[in-house]
């Protein structure tokens, strides 16, 4: 399939990391897809035979990391393929498929979810969405689902996860930052509600008033520790994320004059022998009609 790379076509500005080369959140998004694949139990935990899958389509892939573990973990399917906005992303997400030996079967285009996805319609098997609080408000859905709803085959199904905007755990700083950050992405229209759930819980929801049927949801608990490679993951990703967030927050009027000291105590906070965070993510999907 054909790309055209337009330069002003890169990241819309409704992703709330406003910089398009940014190498930090690009290694942030690395290391967040393998943290939450592992969390989850997989890449489709909850699907009962991906194996009958033919043909995936990742939207806002950010480095490819998840629909790369697909490739990898599932060999029958023939096309899988992954697009962002940004095309620092896209490259870093070619290079890793050409590492991994993958090219063949996984392609990765410049493309912009908030516009006409660039795919053929009654296409794919499965359309994934992860993490789509980074850029979607709340008024974008009905054309993004709609669009989702065009590029599946009847019966495709459409996979959105993402997480609770709130952390349980021992540190008060990380527990204070996410709440600045909640009120920021509501400010932003990223949310429904100004509630940790704000977009979760309204992700069945939105499956079933725009036309999907069999709508179905999961509960994901992601916990951390200190001590375990996926207490280091957690640590790597709030320290880049709440650094490279702090303009967004800032924007919309809720980071605080103690912002920097608040980050430092999260920073200590999450390299006690003791620290654990516990995070609360929703995966849900449906049948294209």
């Amino acid at each position: 399939m054909s790309e055209q790379e337009n330069p002003q076509r890169d990241q819309p500005n409704t992703y709330f990391v406003q910089n398009n080369s940014n190498s930090e959140e690009l290694r942030r998004l690395h290391i967040q897809d393998q943290m939450l694949t592992n969390s989850m139990g997989g890449v489709l935990p909850e699907q009962s035979d991906p194996g009958t899958l033919r043909r995936v389509l990742d939207i806002a892939c950010g480095t490819g990391g998840w629909l790369i573990a697909v490739t990898k973990a599932y060999p029958t399917i023939e096309l899988l393929m992954g697009g962002d906005a940004n095309r620092m992303f896209i490259e870093y997400a070619r290079a890793q498929a050409e590492t991994e030996q993958l090219s063949e079967r996984v392609e990765f285009h410049t493309m912009d979810a908030l516009l006409l996805l660039e795919a053929p319609a009654n296409y794919f098997d499965l359309v994934n969405l992860r993490l789509s609080s980074s850029f979607m408000r709340t008024w974008d859905w009905p054309k993004l689902l709609g669009e989702i709803k065009r590029v599946l085959r009847r019966g495709g199904i459409a996979r959105i996860t993402d997480i609770d905007i709130g952390v349980q755990g021992t540190s008060p700083a990380l527990t204070e930052l996410y709440e600045r950050f909640k009120g920021a992405l509501y400010r932003a229209g990223h949310l429904f509600t100004e509630t940790p759930d704000g977009l979760t819980a309204h992700l069945g929801r939105l499956l079933t008033q725009y036309g999907y049927r069999q709508v179905q949801t999961r509960d994901i608990v992601l916990e951390y520790r200190a001590g375990t490679p996926q207490g280091e993951a957690a640590y790597e990703d709030s320290k880049r994320f709440f650094q490279n967030l702090h303009p967004f927050i800032r924007k919309w009027g809720c980071a605080g004059p103690d912002y920097d000291d608040l980050y430092q105590q999260m920073l200590s906070e999450m390299r006690q022998p003791d620290f654990c965070g516990t995070w609360h993510a929703l995966t849900a999907w449906g049948a294209c009609s």
